[in-house]
């Protein structure tokens, strides 16, 4: 890093500031992420999270096909297993076929 002017302290101290704003933002959005990551639902807070009735909760759970905690007569979903449960039902496209059948042909 080159040595600056005094006259270029006000705009170097923008710029500081500017980089402690974004890295604040940064961290704030990482934390935010963690605390969701371990977030507990009840089933009503599963049900409007998944857009499914409180009964087809019911089944899926007794059926063992949705992650899920049970304490005594209760039920407690976190919201990344949630949210990983769906996403392990993603339909992969034809071209994410195609490549997935590339990449195991080519592989030596």
């Amino acid at each position: 890093m080159k040595p600056f002017t005094f006259d270029q302290i006000p705009t170097m101290m923008k710029k500081l500031h500017d980089r402690l704003d974004h890295l604040e933002r940064l961290i704030i959005k990482i934390s935010f992420k963690e605390e969701n990551k371990n977030e507990l639902l009840n089933i009503d807070e599963a049900s409007k999270l998944l857009n499914l009735s409180v009964p087809t909760i019911y089944s899926k759970v007794s059926k063992r096909e949705i992650p899920v905690n049970k304490q005594g007569k209760r039920l407690y979903f976190y919201r990344h297993e949630l949210m990983k449960w769906i996403k392990a039902g993603r339909v992969k496209t034809h071209l994410e076929i195609r490549n997935d059948i590339e990449k195991k042909v080519i592989k030596p």
